[in-house]
């Protein structure tokens, strides 16, 4: 599959950004498995890198100048949630990326265009764009936008979330044991990591998910758990 301009522009209005770049706008849409599937394609990779510093600038001003009151470890803390895989994942749903991102096709068959990561990055992508094409404010105005929900949640002080620990109280009080945490894969160079971690209850599978520690592949795990025993997807649990 390949954009050509009239979609690209479908799309850039669906994103409510004002992108004039169709070339770059592709490339942030493309992920590296379909470098397999086209000689002309470039990943979306070295925007993801430009689009992580910009967001972390931006976010980091708002709360600095937001939240005069709190600390700089609250401060530290909140921008982490903010700039966390699950909420830019989430952020990119809302925009629908799922479903513009150019995939191999086992990658789509695979759950990519439903993987934190992939999402999270594109997303990432998505800024660097708007930066380059568009400049700092319209990258601040779109940032602020897309993340309202978490900022408000920052504002409120109802940020800090554990999912591991409210997958395991879930799991605790009904059926009196813990979740456990496998590692399912390791890719990536040492230094550049990325690991795969499967949430699992006895011999059912709850969830799964991505991060650049276990750490943080856990508490994806985790979140997925909780998404999928709220929308019934665990026929085991039902």
């Amino acid at each position: 599959m390949q954009y050509d301009p009239k979609q690209l522009q479908k799309v850039a209005r669906k994103l409510q950004v004002d992108i004039k770049d169709y070339a770059l706008l592709h490339q942030a849409l493309t992920h590296r498995s379909f470098l397999g599937e086209s000689a002309e394609a470039m990943s979306n990779e070295r925007l993801e890198f430009l689009g992580d510093s910009v967001l972390g600038v931006v976010v980091a001003e708002y709360l600095f100048s937001q939240f005069s009151d709190r600390s700089e470890g609250e401060l530290a803390k909140a921008k982490a949630v903010a700039v966390s895989e699950p909420v830019l994942a989430e952020s990119a749903k809302n925009l629908g990326m799922q479903e513009m991102i150019l995939m191999s096709g086992g990658e789509d068959a695979s759950g990519g265009r439903h993987r934190l990561s992939i999402l999270a990055d594109a997303f990432e992508a998505l800024i660097a764009v708007i930066y380059l094409d568009c400049g700092l404010e319209a990258t601040r105005q779109f940032i602020l936008r897309a993340l309202e929900s978490i900022l408000q949640d920052i504002e409120r002080k109802e940020h800090i979330r554990d999912y591991k620990t409210l997958l395991q109280e879930y799991t605790q009080g009904l059926f009196k044991k813990a979740p456990l945490y496998v590692v399912i894969a390791e890719n990536g160079a040492d230094h550049d990591k990325t690991f795969s971690i499967e949430a699992m209850l006895d011999d059912i599978l709850l969830g799964s998910g991505e991060g650049k520690s276990k750490k943080q592949a856990e508490q994806a795990a985790a979140l997925q758990a909780l998404e999928n025993i709220e929308q019934h997807n665990i026929p085991e649990l039902i």
